[in-house]
This record gives C-alpha cells, sequence and structure tokens, in this order.
C-alpha cells in the first residue's frame, strides 16, 4: 500500500515504505554509549564541536552510539562527555575540547587495537578538507584517500560523501557502489540510503529511487520535514510524472 509523503503541501508524490526485518529495538541497540553535554555551559567551551567529531570518529552504531544530552554535572570542566561501557559502568570525562581528545576518549573506551586515534583524526582531517573542496573531483580523489587510511570510525561518511562527488562528476555506477558500501557499514544511518536514492536517480532508476527514500524515511520519519528530502521527492515527483505521460 503507497503511503503519500507531503511536506508543508503534497508533493503527489507515492513512496512505498519497505517491510521492516525485525523490531527496531533490538535493530538500534548499542554497546557503547557516548553522550557530549550540549547544554549552556559546555556548549560555549565546545561541546557541539565535540559532539560533531565523536560523530565523525566513531564506529557506527551498534558498536558505538553518540548523541547530545543535557548537563552532566561538573559545570566549569567542560566539554564534559558520559560513557557507558559493558561490564566498565558509567563515567564522566572532563575537557574533552578537541578533536584529539575525543580521538583519545574513543581509543580509551574501545582500546587501540580496534580504535586507533592517529589514523581516526588522519581520516577526519582528510573528509573535512573533502567536504570543504570547491572541485568535485577534488573531492572524490579526498574522500578517497580518507577511505584508505583504513579507520573504522566514519567509512560509511566517506562512502556517502564520494558517492555525491561521483555523481556531480557523471560516475553514476562508482557512486551507487559506494553508497551501498555505507549501507553495508552503517545500514540503519538514514543518509546511506538516502545517498543510494540519489545515485539511483541520476542513473535514471526513478522507482528504485523511490525505494531508497522510503526506507530512509522508515528508519527516521523526521527527515520528512527536511528542505533536502521535499525537495529529492518533488524533483522525484516531476520524473515519474513525466515517465508516466511518455510510456505507451
Amino acid at each position: 500500500m503507497a503511503m503519500a509523503v507531503a511536506g508543508s503541501h503534497s508533493l503527489g508524490c507515492a513512496i512505498r515504505p519497505p517491510r521492516r526485518r525485525g523490531p527496531r529495538a533490538a535493530a538500534e541497540a548499542v554497546e557503547v554509549r557516548v553522550r557530549v553535554c550540549t547544554n549552556r555551559t559546555c556548549a560555549r567551551q565546545g561541546g557541539r564541536e565535540v559532539l560533531a567529531a565523536l560523530e565523525g570518529l566513531s564506529p557506527p552504531s551498534p558498536r558505538v552510539g553518540v548523541a547530545s544530552c543535557g548537563c552532566l554535572g561538573r559545570c566549569g570542566s567542560g566539554p564534559n562527555v558520559g560513557a557507558s561501557v559493558p561490564g566498565r559502568g558509567n563515567a564522566v570525562f572532563g575537557h574533552v575540547g578537541t578533536a584529539a581528545r575525543a580521538a583519545q576518549l574513543l581509543e580509551h573506551l574501545l582500546g587501540a587495537a580496534e580504535f586507533d586515534a592517529a589514523a581516526g583524526l588522519a581520516a577526519l582531517a582528510l573528509r573535512q578538507k573533502a567536504e570543504a573542496a570547491v572541485a568535485d573531483a577534488d573531492a572524490e580523489a579526498l574522500f578517497t584517500e580518507s577511505i584508505a587510511v583504513g579507520a573504522p570510525g566514519g567509512l560509511h561518511l566517506a562512502y556517502g560523501g564520494r558517492c555525491k562527488a561521483r555523481i556531480a562528476i557523471g560516475d553514476t555506477a562508482g557512486a551507487l557502489a559506494d553508497a551501498e558500501e555505507a549501507i553495508r557499514i552503517a545500514p540503519r544511518f538514514p543518509q546511506s540510503h538516502l545517498s543510494r536514492g540519489d545515485a539511483l536517480f541520476a542513473m535514471g532508476e526513478y522507482h528504485s529511487s523511490e525505494d531508497a527514500y522510503a526506507h530512509a524515511l522508515d528508519l527516521d520519519p523526521s527527515i520528512r520535514r527536511s528542505k533536502s528530502f521535499k525537495a529529492r521527492l518533488e524533483r522525484l515527483r516531476e520524473k515519474l510524472v513525466t515517465v508516466s505521460s511518455s510510456s505507451p
């Protein structure tokens, strides 16, 4: 049964939601929980920047779950980060004010055998350069370099970024392969499914693109309200109408 997706007004584009593969709660269970205080004092001390760094450095859920939180206490010694590790209990770490400190914290929580702080920082720096690159070809090269570092954290983001760059330079097959690799690494990350939908759209596979967007929406219904998602649906609706009208 089709589900009509709408923003402030109906876009007239039917999005078919995919069938669930299991209980959502079980799929979202995480092993290591990291919470970054973004309350007033910690936010002034760089809490939101540290949150972004940890999201970019951490292996994806379900291994590590990163989120913002309210006050953890110890105001004035922030940005404060709370962590919960099975078998080791809960702890609050203060003065985690830089990406380097965030990487060191992850290495402490996960162990050096699983997370290499230096490699994680190198990959993060390359991704940030890629995201700031003016030329799409330069972005693709930097994302490729970031992937080659081999840091487990943020790999799905690097593949997603390279997918976008490859779409821009016309390498749609490579873009689709990148999106599918991002999904393999982080199957419950909605942006990876949006990237797959974008690659399929660029290939002219509009109904498959529609399904990919539906899967992203199923994972995170809040993206329905975003301008970028609404723009995707409007663009898709126009193509589907054109295809339908040209059919015999």
